[in-house]
Parts: structure tokens; C-alpha cells; sequence
């Protein structure tokens, strides 16, 4: 007997619809590394399987699955065994009305970030999340959202150095 709301079909359905907006998120998380942008997703979606059955009942699934994305990206980080990178670089086709030297520029910021920087930016200002959103996934304060904001967007600053201006406004 299946339980309800534990349905495989509607988790696939669930994947199918959310896949793409968990990928750019994990690709940004993972800065710009598409190899560990699949992987973060895999495992996000793992996760979000083994409690579907309470998960598919929530206000916002997908809001679930982005907040266990970024847990299993910051976990990820945490351990040491993981910092393997592949040798080849896999390049990216360039989205129609992009400027791929600011989108590489970005991503290379975002790589020197830590961790959980990084996952408050992505967040904040790529999933649109308000303060107290960003807090409640990554279970801080919104005052340490705010600071670490701030400082994130500060270090992009320094990193991107004079070429922000020139890139942001090209």
C-alpha cells in the first residue's frame, strides 16, 4: 500500500519542473564548476526523495529542495576529501544577449568567496530570497545575513576590482 503523497510520479514530476532553476543555483553555488553543480543536485534531490512524502505536502517544495541544495553545498565544502577538481575546464555555451566576460569575471569572484558566502549571495541575489528567507535556510540570524552580505559583496568588489564598474556597465 503507497502512502500518501508518496506517490514516484509526482516526485518525478517535482524533478522535472525544478531541475533547471536547482542547476543554475548549484552551478553559481559551485562557481561556475558544472560537474559539481550535477552532483549537488543529485544529492539535493536525494535528500528531498527520502522525506517526499512530507515534503510534497509543504507551501513551497521547491523553495525545500533549494534550501537543501545549499546545506549539501556548504556540507560538501566542510569536508576535507572533497576538493577534488577535474583537470579539463568544460566550457559553458554562452546564453543568447550575454556578456560572457562579466558572467565568467562573476563566477571566478564567487569561487574565492567561503562557502557559506557564497550561499548567502546566491541566495539573496540570484534566488530572490528576503533576508529572513536567506536566515531560515542556512539557519543564522538576519543580522548575520545582512553582515555577511555586506562583506561578500565587498570582497566581489575588491576582487573585481576596477574592472566592476567597466564590467557592470558594458
Amino acid at each position: 500500500m503507497r502512502r500518501p503523497g508518496a506517490d514516484p510520479d509526482d516526485f518525478r514530476a517535482f524533478v522535472a519542473a525544478s531541475a533547471g532553476q536547482l542547476y543554475r543555483s548549484a552551478c553559481l553555488l559551485a562557481g561556475g564548476d558544472t560537474h559539481l553543480a550535477e552532483d549537488l543536485v543529485q544529492e539535493a534531490f536525494g535528500r528531498v526523495y527520502q522525506r517526499w512524502s512530507k515534503v510534497v505536502h509543504l507551501d513551497n517544495p521547491v523553495g525545500y529542495a533549494q534550501t537543501t541544495l545549499v546545506n549539501t553545498f556548504i556540507s560538501t565544502r566542510r569536508k576535507r576529501s572533497n576538493h577534488e577538481r577535474p583537470g579539463l575546464e568544460a566550457v559553458d555555451a554562452a546564453a543568447p544577449d550575454t556578456d560572457p566576460t562579466l558572467r565568467l569575471s562573476l563566477l571566478a569572484a564567487l569561487r574565492q568567496l567561503t562557502p557559506k558566502d557564497r550561499a548567502v549571495l546566491v541566495l539573496r541575489y540570484w534566488e530572490d530570497r528576503s533576508v529572513e528567507e536567506t536566515a531560515a535556510a542556512l539557519n543564522l540570524s538576519p543580522s548575520a545575513v545582512r553582515s555577511r552580505c555586506g562583506r561578500a559583496l565587498a570582497r566581489v568588489r575588491d576582487i573585481l576590482g576596477a574592472d566592476f564598474a567597466v564590467l557592470a556597465h558594458s
